[in-house]
């Protein structure tokens, strides 16, 4: 569905690459975490995909980024929008009207789809993110997680095949966050590829089918997100695993390698790879 290769970018006015020599490729109906510190290269990743580099951060780019199999230098940002959604890490940047059911319906009426199938769609997403309550409200009033969730019921209202969101929790509090990785769960499980670029790797790890880390603008670990937990030695990137994982290794815990709270108990309980000496 997507594909990075060797790509190199850096900002018009900076002297150091945000990426450097990045290839990567996301499958159809994929769960990617990209870990990272601050700096890492992880927001630069996510511009790529729907075409905000090179068409609105202007730089040096080297490389090429495919969606579907269309290079992302032939299409503009509009037509990448119907295939990859980006949300951003404040929903504020991307909020631009004052009332929900029209946030949500400003896209498809810029893309000049009929009345009829906007109102479809946008009632759809409402129902399917459980926030038709919030129709009618003023998108000034709402909390930072349903801002979020307004942000991402626009992603969705373009039907993408691919929502990528740039740390999505930063700015929220538990509940909301805990409510926003149920969310992008359910839509991963319907058919939708999500990317997800996160500090909080205990809310995503469990969902996530594959994880990348990067620093210094690369990639420099991949695969599935238990093996990098547990034997990828990713602490060196500055990538702090989740309570559960350092737990786990407290007690012990081998072969599971549990990423929620319910497998550590679960393992405990049972003395599966429990270290009893």
């Amino acid at each position: 569905m997507l594909k990075i290769e060797n790509v190199t970018f850096r900002y018009e006015g900076s002297s150091q690459p945000a990426l450097s020599d990045v290839s990567l490729k996301v499958d159809e109906g994929e769960f990617l975490l990209v870990a990272g510190l601050s700096g890492s290269g992880k927001s630069t990743l996510l511009r790529l995909l729907n075409g905000l580099i090179p068409h609105f951060y202007k730089g040096e780019m080297k490389g090429r980024v495919l969606v579907d199999g269309v290079d992302t230098r032939e299409a503009s940002v509009a037509q990448l929008a119907k295939k990859v959604g980006l949300v951003f890490q404040n929903p504020d940047n991307q909020i631009v009207t004052l009332r929900v059911d029209r946030e949500i319906a400003f896209g498809l009426e810029n893309l000049g789809l009929p009345r009829e199938e906007i109102i479809k769609r946008v009632n759809d997403v409402l129902r399917k993110l459980g926030i038709e309550h919030l129709r009618k409200r003023s998108t000034h009033e709402l909390s930072g997680g349903e801002k979020q969730l307004v942000a991402i019921a626009s992603v969705l209202a373009m039907e993408p095949s691919v929502i990528a969101l740039d740390e999505p929790t930063s700015e929220l509090d538990p509940f909301s966050s805990a409510r926003i990785a149920k969310v992008l769960g359910n839509l991963n499980r319907e058919g939708i590829s999500v990317i997800v670029a996160e500090h909080r790797l205990d809310l995503f790890t469990p969902k996530a089918s594959r994880m990348v880390v990067m620093s210094n603008g690369r990639i420099v670990k991949e695969g599935d997100p238990r093996e990098l937990l547990y034997r990828g030695d990713i602490s060196v990137y500055g990538v702090r695993p989740p309570s559960v994982v350092k737990l786990a290794r407290r007690y012990g815990v081998q072969d599971r390698r549990p990423l929620m709270v319910g497998e550590l108990v679960a393992a405990v309980r049972k003395g599966v790879g429990v270290d009893r000496g």
